[in-house]
């Protein structure tokens, strides 16, 4: 019984990420997103939507799929184009932990 758990605990543990999102390093790449999501996540313009409370893998889909062209909007995907697995990750969960 023993083994079949240290067995178990030694897969699953090795299926975790190495490092989880920083919601501060999202707060630092999202100054970009201020400008039309606003300062707090909520957005003063109907246009865009606010992101402050959103899910976070909702946050991950949208972003990467601005970025893959899979979704089209001529003002995102220039801002995401730059953005790595891990800073895409960061800002969702920065966005996702805010109070809306």
């Amino acid at each position: 019984m023993k083994l079949s758990l240290i067995i178990f605990l030694a897969f699953t543990s090795s299926a975790l990420p190495l490092y989880a999102a920083d919601p501060a390093a999202g707060k630092v790449k999202a100054a970009t997103c201020m400008a039309c999501h606003g300062v707090n996540g909520i957005s003063n313009n109907d246009m865009w939507p606010n992101l402050a409370g959103q899910k976070n893998g909702y946050l991950e889909l949208q972003m990467k799929a601005y970025q893959s062209g899979q979704r089209k909007n001529a003002m995102m995907m220039p801002m995401v184009k730059g953005l790595t697995d891990a800073d895409i990750e960061n800002i969702a969960i920065y966005y996702s932990t805010m109070a809306p």
